[in-house]
């Protein structure tokens, strides 16, 4: 057995050995990611649909100067509530969530035929209201449509004039392609997998093993100083590829839970799915691993790398926070650019679109080549005596 095999194999079976290792790497890790989702969309959904369902509570200034308009809103079920003395205050102080203003000329712009003002009194920065201010402008909206047909027929003037061009809106969005939309943040959280999988083990093999004296010891066998170091990644890359692993599945099968009905999406995670998802994601499991090393190698202790492993894991948020702030059309040139191709690849199988075998190509050969390519550097970080001795 060659040297990098034995030290991979004691690395494995002494990370196995401490459970709460594994519960943090293999168990809380892979399945927190798509839990959370879950419970995110579930109590959006439920709150969404709690609020649609429940009746409008509409304080109204001004009752006097519009009473069909109030009776109409009575009409469509809203419960009309005397406005407080100083609406603007009561928004603020979130006492209500919207307040409708009847002006006093109301009653003149009306009988002058003029459009009449009305006023919706909100707060839009405030999340949860913006559904109550929907449904009320939705009202208003029908209302002035109505009495503006009205008023049309009464000059015996065609309601159509008011649509001078008709637009059809033609959606070729699918329920399918409109998940993507929900689940822009999915790439994050399945390479965040990889780098929660290897990140103790990475540690521990360095920093961890420097800070125990263990490592001048391990290093002054005659086995070559690369293949110890081999191994080390070899087990830390077999740890954040089995994580990325268990994330996948465990979205698999926590994406039956999500309210998909109500959200008006599909999403359905075939075996081809995951196949694709491995292929791009299980390179970043090396790139993950090998960076993750390099760091801790230069750290003293292991309280001290674990503080510069809560900054690496927003390195894979930067893309993922781009591509919703700015969406892009996938290209080509994109898969030769690590962590933006997995971002890219993702998006496009929950669309259900068809990826082709260049860009599963583009994306694994050049993340798993820059993985290579930091493994090498990290594998003869400890021909340096200032890497090795920094506990000093």
């Amino acid at each position: 057995m060659s040297g990098w095999t034995t030290v991979f194999n004691k690395e494995v079976k002494e990370n196995f050995r401490d459970r709460r290792v594994i519960l943090t790497s293999l168990v809380l890790g892979p399945l927190l990611g798509p839990a959370l989702l879950v419970i995110m969309f579930v109590l959006m959904a439920d709150s969404t649909s709690k609020r649609l369902d429940e009746p409008l509570e509409l304080p109204v200034a001004g009752q006097q100067y519009a009473p069909n308009l109030v009776a109409y809103l009575l009409q469509q079920g809203v419960i009309i509530e005397d406005a407080p003395a100083d609406p603007g205050a009561a928004i603020l102080a979130r006492d209500k969530d919207v307040v409708l203003r009847i002006p006093e000329s109301f009653i003149e712009q009306w009988e002058g035929g003029q459009p009449a003002v009305l006023e919706v009194i909100v707060d839009e920065s405030r999340q949860h209201v913006a559904l109550t201010s929907k449904r009320l402008r939705q009202l208003l909206d029908t209302y002035s449509q109505q009495l503006g047909i009205l008023r049309l027929h009464l000059r015996g003037v065609s309601s159509q004039v008011l649509s001078p061009v008709m637009i059809k809106t033609v959606d070729l969005s699918t329920a399918t392609s409109r998940a993507a939309m929900i689940l822009a943040f999915l790439p994050y959280i399945l390479m965040i997998g990889a780098f929660i999988g290897g990140m103790h083990m990475a540690i521990d093999a360095t920093a961890g093993e420097k800070e125990r004296k263990s490592l001048e010891p391990l290093l002054i066998n005659s086995v070559p100083r690369w293949q110890i170091m081999a191994g080390k990644l070899m087990a830390t890359s077999f740890f954040a590829g089995l994580s990325v692993l268990l994330t996948i599945l465990a979205f698999r099968f926590m994406v039956q839970f999500l309210p998909t009905d109500m959200l008006g999406v599909s999403i359905e995670i075939t075996t081809a799915m995951v196949i694709g998802m491995l292929i791009v994601l299980m390179p970043m499991a090396i790139l993950a691993s090998a960076f993750l090393t390099i760091l801790a190698s230069f750290a003293k202790t292991f309280r001290e790398a674990n503080s510069y492993m809560g900054l690496v894991t927003l390195i894979p948020m930067i893309p993922s926070f781009y591509l919703m702030i700015n969406p892009v059309k996938a290209e080509t040139w994109m898969m030769a650019v690590p962590l933006l191709s997995q971002n890219v690849l993702i998006h496009e199988l929950i669309r259900g679109e068809q990826v082709s075998m260049l860009w599963y190509l583009l994306a694994a050969g050049t993340t798993l080549g820059l993985g290579l390519v930091l493994a090498a550097v990290a594998a003869t970080l400890y021909n340096r005596p200032r890497v090795i001795f920094t506990s000093e």
